[in-house]
This record gives C-alpha cells, structure tokens and sequence, in this order.
C-alpha cells in the first residue's frame, strides 16, 4: 500500500465554520494529521450546530469540511490549557488558525510566540481581511468578501440585483491558498530548521482572483460589467444560451472553437462574415451575431446539440448540483467517497481533487467533539492518566458548556 504523501506532517489547527476546516481537510486528505482544538465552553467549532441535519453537537455541514481529523478540547484562556497546547506545538510542524485578523497575536499562535516553543514551527493565519489595515479587527466572510471585492457588481444580469455565487468560492479559494503558503513555510523550515508566519486574507486571495479584469481596470479606462447571459466581458461567443429543454453553455476561447462551433450548427459561412471573422470583430458586432445565434440553439435539446458539439467546441450543460454529482466523467475521476459515520450512516462526500498516489480513500469521519483528547495526550505526549485528570479536573480542557440545541435534529 503506498504511504500517504503527507504521512508524518502533524498540523494543530484553531479554525472553524468553512474556510480554515475546508483547507485542513486537503492536508487530512493527502495523509497529514491534523489534530483540531477546540473550546469546549463555547461548544467546540460553530459548524457542528450549522442546520438542517444536526445530531449530538455534529452536522452535516461539519462532516463536510473535517473528515479524518482528531478533535482535542482545550482552554487556550487557561494557563495550564496553554502549557498543553505548547506541548502539542513542540511535536507538531504547524499551527494553523481561521481567526479574526487582530487576534493570532493577542493570543499568542504567530512566530514570535511559538518559535521560542519550537524554532521550526510555521505558523500560519487565514482571516478575513489580514492582520494590518483598517479592517483588521473585523470578522470577514465569503459573502461580505464577494460584495467588497467586487464579485457581485460583475455577477447576475445587468438588470437585475447584484449577484453572488452560489457556492463559497472566497471561502474555498482561501483555503487552499492558506494550505499553499503552509507547504511553502513547512518546505523552507524542513531546509532551514526556522519557521515563520503565512498569512493570508479572504479579502486578499479575492482581490488576486480579479487577475486580468484588475488589470485592465487599473491600466485603462474600462470598468467590468455585467453580462448578459453570463457571458464573459470580451470573448463573443462565450456565454450560455437557452436551449429547446434547458441551458448550454459555451466558450470560444480560440478562433478554431469559434469555426468548429458554426459549422457544428450548420452556420458555416459566418465564419468568414467580415463582422465576425475575429475576436475583435466578433465583440464589435455581439448584438448582430447572438441575433442568429439564440434562436438557432433554441430549435434543438441541449443532448442534441452536445451531441454536435461536444469534443471540437468547449461546451458543458447547465446542471443541477445533482446532475453535476451524477456526471460520467466526475464518478470516472473517483470524485465521490463514502465514509462511515457511527450515526448518520455510510456518507457519500465529494473527495479531493488531489489525485495522487496514497491519497486518503476511505477517511475516518469528522470526530466528535474532543474525541481523541486523552488520546493525543497520552500517545503524542506522553502524559499518564494522573495528570490528564488532574489537567481535566483544572479546567484545562474547560468548562464544557454546549451551544443551543436546533429547534429540530434530523440524522
């Protein structure tokens, strides 16, 4: 059986909710251990209470973003609860938090901290907004991140409200960008043998993701729109169009896409109308060639034209999130895994899209809360059973206090 690529990397990861869990999870997925602490005081991460199926201070929502992890609880305000942690910091490689920006330092999980602890230590920060600026010490979320990066002005149609994604793509981009910078800081201390801090910002990786739209707003005078029929802002024909039952979308991105595409519609000559000859032209001219466009798409299912079109022009249907889940090429690429959980069953989950050798199959499922505290105690750090207790007894573990119940449980 071939080992897990990253067997031997021990990460202790303060994060909760989606952005922080959902980039752990790419390290738990490929082999990392990744020891979750959590305060039980507030009862532990805030994903576990996230309806509509909940059961026993765990969710659905929490199964998705922190499979294969361990669970330790620990009072970070308790002296002795820090005197475990940095225990734990001096046999792990990193330390990762999904903190407010102002916070990682007050609470004493950056470099100037934990490199006295261990000088190798990388430790590293997604926020919302970053650790400087003057929204530092606000809480920041995908939702507020796609309206302030401008996500929203250039999403939905120009006549409609501004628009945001259906799913978290700040949140998830974050993510990975935070676990990138870690692997960054883990391969410079492996040669060093000095860890630092990573930082990186929701805010931040959103303002990247605007790459050349950025880049022409700030060096022209052009201003982002949005477009009509989710089309992109200058590639013409490049959008969805209504078919007879539902919805095609393609994308010419090259002049050989835009020839295969009319001549698969039986439209050949328009590829060689002067109005439409180029990328140029073909935008100058955008309201003239989706005049015949649109209604030629509608005559036909959006099989039939698949059926066409598929292999020589870049197209896709618009599916449902079922009907994406249940794609012949996505259960060809093992994309869903089943993992069994003791209460809600056999589930099926989305895998990582990491294909490589020993990657993490049949994971363990999200813990429950503190579940391998005296664990990890006992077997990473040597501590005997006395001391555990008289730690719980302390109050290092803290005083387990759980969040409100749901109005309904539903496993």
């Amino acid at each position: 059986m071939t080992r897990p690529p990253l067997d031997g990397l021990r990460v202790l990861a303060i994060s909760q909710f989606g952005a922080g869990p959902f980039g752990t999870q790419v390290l738990a997925d490929l082999g990392a251990e990744v020891i979750k602490i959590e305060d039980p005081a507030v009862g532990g991460d805030v994903a576990r209470y996230v309806p509509p199926w909940t059961l026993d201070a765990d969710s659905l929502y929490f199964q998705a973003f922190n499979r294969g992890k361990k669970s330790v609880t620990l009072d970070l305000r308790h002296p002795e609860g820090r005197a475990v942690f940095h225990d734990l910091v001096r046999v792990s490689h990193a330390v990762y938090n999904n903190l407010r920006g102002d916070l990682p330092a007050r609470l004493g999980l950056t470099y100037a901290t934990l490199g006295a602890i261990n000088p190798a230590i990388v430790c590293c920060s997604l926020s919302g907004f970053g650790s400087t600026g003057p929204r530092a010490a606000e809480p920041g979320y995908d939702y507020l991140i796609q309206g302030l990066a401008g996500y929203m002005a250039v999403t939905g149609e120009p006549d409609g409200p501004p628009g945001k994604c259906g799913v978290s793509i700040i949140d998830f981009a974050g993510g990975y960008a935070s676990v990138l910078g870690l692997m960054i800081g883990l391969w410079d201390a492996q040669r060093t043998g000095v860890g630092r801090d990573v930082e990186v910002s929701l805010l931040d990786t959103a303002i990247s993701m605007l790459s050349y739209l950025a880049l022409w707003t700030l060096n022209r005078d052009w201003e982002p729109q949005r477009v009509p029929s989710g089309g992109h802002q200058t590639l013409v024909p490049s959008q969805t169009f209504r078919t007879r039952d539902g919805w095609l979308v393609i994308f010419c991105a090259k002049e050989k896409f835009w020839r295969a595409l009319v001549a698969g519609m039986d439209l050949a000559p328009l590829a060689e109308d002067p109005r439409f000859r180029t990328f140029a032209d073909r935008l100058r001219h955008k309201a003239e060639l989706l005049a015949i466009l649109e209604p030629r798409f509608r005559e036909r299912t959006t099989a039939e034209w698949l059926e066409r079109l598929r292999g020589r022009v870049p197209c896709a249907p618009v599916n449902t999130v079922r009907e994406a889940l249940a794609d012949p090429q996505v259960q060809a690429r093992g994309m869903i895994i089943e993992v069994d959980h003791p209460r809600f069953g056999r589930l099926r989950e989305v895998a990582s899209p990491i294909h490589t050798a020993g990657a993490v199959r049949r994971p363990a499922p999200a813990p429950r809360l503190g579940e391998h505290t005296e664990a990890v105690l006992r077997e990473l750090l040597g501590y005997p059973a006395e001391r555990i207790a008289a730690l719980r007894a302390a109050g290092a573990f803290g005083a387990p206090r759980p969040a409100p119940a749901p109005a309904a449980a539903d496993p």
